[in-house]
């Protein structure tokens, strides 16, 4: 899949591969050449991805290759055990859930997930998470409380599933809840939103001592093209919804809304998933060390206060 915006970019990289090709079949030396077609390559995708719009950041965000929360927790841990269900009305498969070793220390994994192909897209509800799901995302934050392990969430969904069935089974309620629970959660908690966070659907799980943001995910109230239908009543405007909402990592932590960003490869994280997984993981351990020296009392109301200290303007 190659975005609007990649197009000069994968044309140059496609004359690179036809270039190497010709000098392998005829036995030509154009080494020369190759390193300066790369280099001109080098160039072109440090100038592109260093000035994205936001409109096109939010594009990046949902590449179909982009690594999803399991890509991750499988890429980082050992043994990782995913655990189903909310004991209560079903398994969502749009949440998952489990613990894994993480360096030797034993994590409360929870993400939303979603599919690669139409099947495991349907499977997943396309990451939008039913109220069971939040119950079973709480639960497993309560295990991992009772067994003094951290929990570190992974949020990528376009929003809760705003389906009739959902709201008759307490969807606002059981996002309400999760909220209020992990204010007052006495391990670490650390929320980093991977892909997309769209809404009181991503704010359930994002809750926590650090919130953090990939270089290339959005974080906010509303997507894009929602916005735009409001406003306008037509999807047509929603580069221009996006450029007002100011939704990129650079927004949220330049407001204060998170607490930093975390650096993709160059051209986002699906063009190096492993790299991106060795830098989330080191993320995650030195925020770890960093919650562990405070105590659970004192980091509780830190957590409180940092949520309602936003939004609030003193003249």
């Amino acid at each position: 899949m190659v975005l609007e915006f990649e197009k000069p970019i994968a044309d140059l990289e496609q004359k690179l591969q036809e270039m190497k090709e010709l000098a392998i079949g005829r036995k030509i030396d154009l080494s020369s050449d190759i390193e300066s077609l790369e280099d001109k390559i080098l160039a072109l995708k440090k100038e592109t991805f260093q000035n994205l719009t936001r409109w096109q950041r939010v594009q990046l965000s949902r590449h179909a290759d982009r690594p999803y929360s399991l890509d991750y927790i499988y890429e980082m841990t050992n043994d990782f055990v995913e655990l189903h269900g909310d004991r209560n009305v079903a398994d969502d498969k749009a949440m998952v859930g489990g613990l894994g070793d993480l360096d030797g220390r034993s994590v409360m994994f929870i993400g939303q997930q979603k599919g690669r192909n139409t099947k495991q897209r349907q499977m997943r509800n396309f990451g939008m998470a039913n109220p069971e799901g939040y119950r079973k995302a709480l639960r497993l934050m309560k295990m991992a409380e009772k067994f003094g392990k951290p929990i570190v969430t992974l949020i990528d969904t376009p929003g809760a599933f705003p389906g009739l069935e959902a709201e008759e089974r307490g969807q606002g309620e059981a996002i309400a809840r999760n909220i209020k629970e992990m204010f007052m959660l006495k391990v670490p908690v650390i929320c980093i939103i991977i892909g997309e966070g769209a809404s009181g659907g991503a704010l359930g799980i994002a809750i926590g001592d650090r919130v953090l943001m990939l270089e290339n995910s959005w974080y906010s109230v509303i997507s894009p093209e929602n916005c735009s239908t409001i406003l306008w009543r037509s999807w047509d405007y929603k580069e221009q919804a996006a450029e007002s909402l100011k939704l990129t990592a650079i927004d949220m932590k330049g407001n204060g809304l998170v607490d930093g960003i975390i650096p993709e490869p160059l051209g986002g994280a699906h063009r190096d998933m492993k790299k991106m997984a060795i830098t989330l993981k080191e993320t995650i351990l030195k925020a770890l060390k960093e919650l562990d020296k405070i105590k659970p009392e004192k980091r509780i109301d830190q957590r409180i206060d940092k949520f309602c200290s936003m939004g609030v303007v003193v003249e």
